[in-house]
């Protein structure tokens, strides 16, 4: 890995998550006595090549002031409406002291390994180009409404995780394009760089990265850090 690139990592975290029926966000909900939400930074503060944990907060949060974050790295900035709108505030937020790259990773994906992350930033690197941890597609898909109206083949799926990794330059511009021309369909950073055709590497990720948006998804997630704790024990 080059010494010298400066990487920072951005933790949208202003969604309220409203299918997991909370009165507050999910990010604060608490496993192994800390939040998700400290889970997912601390994943990420395990590798030292991060220079910066921007994590974007909704203005409206009374929840994130409670936790404190020894790491200097880490510091907090205003989000937005929607995913892309906080990731590209916070991005704005680092232009001063900007960064070579930039990874994007869910607040709610705290079982996320640091060695997955170590990869995705090895090939970015190595390969001067973006990159996503992705999971290939394991289950039969199916299209239809209430009906199949047909089966789609897999051979080439892959189920887009974080972190997402990208030049902080080309980001920034992909996002402020995309925001401006059509905001509904920036789903992911990924998503904003394919309107603009660049380069988008699939590393392949392990496939229990879950995002936490259900209750069976929080439950699940109990049991997978419990596991991730023993084995590193």
């Amino acid at each position: 890995m080059k010494n010298r690139v400066k990487i920072a990592a951005v933790i949208p975290a202003a969604g309220v998550g409203s299918r997991m029926q909370l009165d507050f966000p999910k990010q604060y909900l608490v496993i192994q006595d800390q939040t998700i939400l400290e889970h997912t930074v601390h994943k990420l503060l395990a590798l030292p090549c991060i220079t910066t944990v921007v994590i974007a907060i909704s203005k409206e949060d009374d929840y994130f002031s409670d936790i404190t974050f020894t790491d200097n790295r880490v510091c907090a900035c205003f989000g937005g409406a929607s995913r892309a709108e906080s990731v590209f505030n916070a991005l704005k937020h680092l232009r001063d002291d900007k960064p070579d790259w930039v990874l994007v990773h869910d607040a709610a994906r705290p079982l996320v390994l640091p060695e997955d992350i170590a990869t995705l930033v090895t090939q970015c690197l190595e390969k001067d180009e973006g990159g996503i941890l992705a999971s290939k597609v394991k289950d039969t898909i199916k299209q239809g409404d209430t009906k199949i109206e047909k089966t789609v083949p897999r051979e080439q799926l892959w189920s887009a995780l974080t972190p997402q990794m990208f030049k902080f330059d080309e980001l920034l511009a992909a996002l402020e394009l995309g925001l401006k021309e059509a905001p509904h369909t920036i789903t992911d950073e990924a998503s904003a760089m394919e309107r603009l055709n660049l380069p988008v590497q699939l590393v392949s990720g392990r496939s229990d990265n879950i995002k936490i948006t259900s209750p069976e998804d929080y439950d699940l997630a109990c049991y997978l850090l419990n596991k991730q704790k023993e084995n590193a024990q």
